[in-house]
């Protein structure tokens, strides 16, 4: 398979580098961006052909839109008229299928995707939907890209992108957030930045994965780090009465409401 980006941002570099370490040859790899700079990095970090013409990207099997949510409408009209059976792929957050089809002139073989910034270092998980026009072949494609960089989980229902970004996309901000707050208590504990640094990143690392590798719920886990009257039960107490749990659903369901706002505007062009 051939594949070309349209837009070589950050997330588009990720999924360039995660192809390539899964096996995909320079060659099968171009991406369409304009500026250049951006373009000679591209050539020199990964060895792929790069290009300013937009037209070029529809000579290959799959076409990832990788450009600014308020840029894919005027990229998509020109777009439509080149298509001819090929997947097109969209990273772009808040935009629907139906959208983006009706800006492709119709076209329906779409996968929308949300994935997340860990896929920079090839832990990201994506949420994948697929339009009514894509086949089950294309839908592996997809996941075959996006699974270079991290986890898939396939969505049945796109309107579940939007708790999908309010969870998973927006959701690593969350976790630098806590991590900011552990660093700054540590500090003030006394103990110097590096190891301030390394003891909260090594505990949410090491939490993560004994979640991942249990078969307990994040709630008895929880539990069985909690001693009766221990320094655990104090911390835990302190964030209750502070209802921390609440603001933090709390903020999310505000994130999907933010997502759904989003898409309802970025469709109305």
């Amino acid at each position: 398979m051939n594949i070309s980006f349209i837009g070589g941002g950050n997330m588009a570099r990720a999924i360039i580098g995660g192809l390539l370490a899964k096996g995909w040859t320079a060659n099968d790899i171009s991406v369409v961006e304009l500026e250049q700079s951006r373009r000679e990095q591209l050539h020199h970090d990964f060895g792929i052909n790069v290009t300013e013409q937009l037209p070029s990207a529809a000579r290959a099997d799959i076409i990832v839109l990788a450009v600014k949510p308020q840029q894919l409408r005027d990229v998509a009209i020109f777009l439509g008229s080149l298509l001819h059976g090929q997947l097109v792929v969209s990273i772009a957050a808040g935009i629907r299928t139906t959208d983006l089809a009706r800006w492709l002139g119709g076209y329906k073989a779409i996968v929308r995707v949300m994935p997340n910034t860990p896929a920079l270092v090839r832990c990201g998980v994506s949420a994948l939907f697929a339009a009514d026009g894509a086949s089950p072949a294309q839908r592996q494609q997809a996941e075959t890209v996006l699974g270079a960089v991290g986890n898939t989980v396939w969505l049945e229902d796109e309107s579940h992108m939007d708790a999908v970004t309010a969870i998973s996309g927006s959701g690593p901000a969350y976790v630098f957030y806590f991590i900011e707050a552990m660093q700054q208590a540590a500090a003030e504990l006394g103990l110097p930045p590096e190891q301030a640094r390394t003891l909260s990143l090594q505990t949410l690392l090491g939490a993560s994965q004994l979640a991942l590798q249990s078969t307990e719920t994040p709630a008895v886990l929880r539990a069985q780090v909690t001693s009766k009257g221990g320094t655990t039960e104090r911390a835990l107490d302190s964030m209750e009465a502070c209802r921390v749990k609440n603001a933090i659903v709390q903020a999310i369901h505000a994130a999907a409401e933010r997502s759904c706002e989003l898409g309802n505007m970025l469709g109305k062009s």
